[in-house]
C-alpha cells in the first residue's frame, strides 16, 4: 500500500503552499534545496512544514490538496492550528 500526503509549507514571504507527494522527506529536501527552479517555493525559501496528511489512496490524496488549494488563507490557517470549530464555521455558506 502506497502511502501518499497532502502538505502545507509556510513561506518566507508567509505564503502558503499547498501540494502533494508520495514521498515527503524527498520532496521537502526538493522543496528546501531549490531543486525545481519554476517551483512556487523556488524564490521564497526558507519553507517550514506546518501541516501534512496521510493517505492511503492517491486519488483522495489529490481531490484533498484540490480541495484545499481553493481555501481561503483563514481556512488554511484554521487547519494548520487544529482549530476544528473554526475550520468548521468557515465552511458554512453565508446566504
Amino acid at each position: 500500500m502506497q502511502i501518499s500526503y497532502v502538505y502545507i509549507l509556510q513561506c518566507a514571504d508567509d505564503s502558503l503552499y499547498t501540494g502533494v507527494t508520495s514521498d515527503l522527506t524527498k520532496r521537502m529536501y526538493q522543496h528546501d534545496s531549490g531543486f525545481y527552479t519554476s517551483c512556487y517555493t523556488f524564490k521564497r525559501r526558507p519553507l517550514k512544514l506546518v501541516f501534512y496528511a496521510e493517505f492511503t489512496n492517491i486519488s483522495m490524496a489529490i481531490d484533498t490538496e484540490k480541495q484545499i488549494k481553493k481555501w481561503s488563507r483563514a481556512k488554511k490557517l484554521a487547519l494548520i492550528k487544529g482549530d476544528f470549530v473554526l475550520l468548521s464555521n468557515l465552511s458554512k455558506k453565508k446566504f
